[in-house]
């Protein structure tokens, strides 16, 4: 009991460390932060980072003026969503003096999530055990990011666990959707997409079970989830070290659809593998980029309307709809599957069970005693934990007594597995991947859309429900296909309400729990996103394909969220 308690105290004293660094940090700053924003930093705001570059290289802006912007929007993003960790302008101004200006991101700031090591700053990934944990040395991404000319500027929140599609944690507390604080802005990346969407320009993230891809969708802002290989993820802390059966993977995220372009093929053309050696030796494939801009060539585009397990709300269904009709209109072949994919729901189960082969132990480790922990993640944690005989008896109640095969099949195995079945796993994983690339050739598509989620974002504490309705985008980290996430439109209270009659009983325990959130009343103006899907290792694609949609949306592409 008194170990406990000790702990409990140290817990409670680091984060209460940490909430105070920040604040001194943020009071310590210069005035100029604090001021409002003028017109020439609105200038600054609203400027592609690929002409602000040209701007400083030719030295038409001052690299002080651009931090000086980017410092007074994150702080105002910061005040409205709590969506800053490491504030670190103070030092990002004296790196001014050695920024190299011929880099392909001469002094543009950039955020990054909590979990990427930063030379003189913790990297705590919501953990008060991390607190205290500074190295002096920048990770590998970072030295590659300052090579170029970047300046790391924040560090941004995200949740305990990392699996999350909220970001919340004792050390930092929540982050808010700039959209209605109300709601999350997504996880685990959540704080990036927070500040994104109020002005930031480019950040970095990570994903694994659609950590970047959500957030987007959730906040209104841009995201790529690159392949195994394709972004540098060396120089980071992560609450699951030794995962490897579904690989998280670091990817950029941005403001606009442009910097997002730039930034992935500026961090390439700094030939990535030369800092991280688990980054393939692939540079720019500008043909790729070249063929699928090309505005004479006429698209095949694949549309997946449901996983299988969570039908989309109608919000979502509504975005996809709306992208499915502007490619029709600019005279693309976009058309259902003409046969089905490999079983989704084989794909959420297989995904999840290797994720969480550890029985949930790994994340749990760094977590003292009486630190908050996510609801969704917790739940995850007790199920892994009940006895074997306990585990059979609620297997055979949820799936003869509740007739939900759904819920009962995700239930059935949730456990610690030993090597010999994880191996197992890892089999049923490649076997897996064969069907979906088999499938695939005979679709002849260069793409597929389809909802990024089931529903735009939950509200806080909403996960303790939703925890399991991730399939639209865990399934592309299992398979390791490239996919991009684009706002469409907002959640509208009139054309999104769920059809009368609607009976939330007779759905799957999965698809029950995120519906239970779903009120397009109360989510009204909230952004909804499309995600377009490519296969492995296809960035440039799918980028371009991205490209397209916007071009055929046209005037009805998604408005960004607005600086006051």
């Amino acid at each position: 009991m008194g170990f406990f308690l000790l702990d409990y105290l140290r817990h409670r004293r680091d984060c209460q460390f940490k909430q105070h660094e920040r604040a001194t940090r943020i009071a310590s700053l210069p005035a100029v932060y604090k001021s409002p924003l003028a017109r020439e930093d609105r200038f600054i705001l609203d400027r592609p980072i690929e002409d602000l570059v040209g701007a400083v290289r030719d030295g038409k802006t001052l690299p002080l003026s651009v931090l000086h912007a980017y410092g007074k929007m994150a702080l105002r993003a910061h005040t409205r969503t709590n969506c800053l960790t490491e504030v670190m302008i103070d030092s990002a101004e004296a790196s001014l003096d050695r920024l190299d200006t011929k880099g392909p991101l001469a002094g543009i700031p950039v955020s990054l999530k909590d979990t990427i090591v930063v030379g003189g700053y913790d990297t705590t990934v919501g953990y008060s055990s991390f607190v205290g944990n500074k190295t002096a040395a920048d990770g590998p991404m970072v030295r590659l990011l300052r090579d170029a000319g970047a300046v790391p500027y924040v560090k941004t929140n995200l949740p305990i666990t990392l699996l999350s599609f909220e970001s919340t944690n004792d050390v930092w507390g929540r982050c808010m959707n700039p959209h209605n604080i109300k709601y999350s802005p997504g996880g685990s990346t959540g704080g990036e997409a927070a500040l994104l969407a109020m002005g930031g320009r480019i950040g970095v993230g990570s994903d694994v079970a659609g950590s970047v891809r959500v957030p987007a969708h959730f906040s209104g802002c841009y995201s790529l989830r690159c392949s195994t290989g394709r972004w540098p993820k060396a120089g980071i802390c992560t609450s699951m070290p030794g995962q490897e059966g579904v690989p998280s993977v670091y990817s950029p995220m941005a403001r606009t659809l442009g910097d997002l372009t730039y930034f992935t093929r500026a961090v390439v053309s700094m030939q990535p593998w030369r800092y991280d050696g688990t980054v393939h030796p692939l540079p720019w494939r500008h043909d790729v980029e070249s063929e699928f801009w090309d505005s004479s060539k006429k698209l095949r585009v694949g549309v997946l309307r449901t996983d299988g397990v969570v039908d989309p709300s109608p919000a979502c269904a509504r975005a996809l709809a709306i992208v499915e009709a502007s490619l029709l209109n600019a005279g693309h072949d976009v058309a259902d599957l003409a046969s089905p994919p490999p079983d989704m729901y084989e794909g959420l189960r297989l995904a999840s069970m290797l994720l969480n082969a550890d029985g949930c132990q790994m994340f749990e480790s760094f977590r003292r005693p009486g630190e908050w922990n996510d609801e969704g993640a917790a739940q995850l944690r007790r199920l892994a934990r009940l006895p074997g005989p306990i585990r059979w008896v609620y297997y055979l109640w949820v799936k003869y007594v509740r007739r939900d095969d759904v819920w009962a099949g995700l239930v059935r195995n949730w456990r610690a597995q030993s090597a010999f079945g994880n191996w197992h796993l890892v089999k049923e994983r490649e076997a897996y991947r064969a069907r979906w690339f088999e499938w695939w050739n005979a679709q002849e598509l260069d793409v597929i859309i389809s909802p990024v989620n089931a529903t735009p974002a939950v509200p806080h504490g909403g996960m303790r429900d939703a925890v399991s309705s991730c399939g639209y985008t865990f399934l592309f980290n299992l398979l390791d296909y490239t996919a991009g996430v684009l706002p469409i439109t907002h959640v509208d209270k009139t054309v999104d309400k769920l059809p009368a009659g609607f009976d939330m009983r007779k759905l799957n325990g999965v698809a029950r729990g995120a519906y239970k959130h779903y009120d397009a009343e109360q989510m009204h103006g909230l952004p909804v996103g499309v995600q377009v899907v490519g296969r492995r290792l296809e960035e440039e694609k799918v980028l371009a394909v991205m490209r397209r949609i916007e071009d055929a949306l046209g005037d009805k592409r998604y408005q960004l969220f607005e600086l006051d």
